[in-house]
């Protein structure tokens, strides 16, 4: 049974939570500060973290970049009240994998904690291979990213994506595509994650680079080439 550890101040959400949870067959543990969510680290193991942003002591925002400083394979959702791109690149840029803006429905819910945990426990296998464009190396195997020989650091999600781009060999991906091969889920008009995503993506690929290897094509998705 896959153990998770929630983050959440709000008392009764924290326990609709984790009723649901345990209702759906996942193990759950909840804290309701920062502090405490270390501590309980010390006692238990845990196989995905969940982080409310606004919480006393420490945030979750501070929460999550502690964790990614020694951890990075378990994945962590965040749960934010707010729904600025802002906070949202700022929940990302901190190690998140993915994140969810309150209210939510309970189904969205589970499909992001399961889509999580099958990436978590069963990675695509893939072929030891590099893949080369422009001055980028893509090391499939060791999922490690470079440019102009300098190490670049992605997320678990930044670096699916980029691999997903990279695999197309240049043909335009979609967002229907992205949504599905990356987050597991059907895309969804309304929201902006994926916009999200490219940009972080960017900011770490394309920025302080002449040429530029990230192109968006209007109403079709994204490609990657030199």
């Amino acid at each position: 049974m896959p153990k998770i550890l929630l983050l959440e101040d709000d008392f009764k959400l924290a326990s609709k939570l984790k009723l649901f949870l345990n209702r759906i067959g996942f193990s759950c543990d909840t804290v309701y500060d920062g502090a405490l969510f270390f501590k309980q680290l010390k006692i238990e193991s845990y196989d995905l973290y969940i982080l409310d942003i606004n919480v006393p002591v420490l945030n979750g925002l501070d929460v999550c970049k502690k964790i990614r400083e020694t951890e990075s394979s378990i994945p962590i959702l965040m749960l934010t009240a707010y729904n600025e791109i802002e906070d949202k690149v700022n929940a990302l840029n901190s190690g998140a994998d993915d994140y969810l803006v309150k209210p939510f429905h309970l189904e969205e819910f589970e499909a992001r904690i399961k889509a999580l945990l099958r990436r978590a426990k069963f990675p695509q296998l893939t072929d030891e291979e590099t893949l080369v464009i422009a001055d980028m190396e893509i090391n499939m195997a060791e999922k490690k990213v470079t440019r102009a020989g300098i190490n670049i650091a992605l997320t678990p999600k930044e670096y699916k994506l980029l691999e997903l781009l990279a695999t197309a060999k240049g043909r335009t991906v979609s967002k229907q595509t992205i949504s599905e091969k990356v987050w597991d889920i059907h895309f969804e008009t309304g929201t902006n994650t994926i916009e999200v995503y490219i940009s972080l993506l960017r900011n770490k690929i394309d920025k302080g680079f002449s040429l530029q290897l990230i192109h968006t094509r209007p109403g079709f998705g994204y490609y990657l080439k030199d």
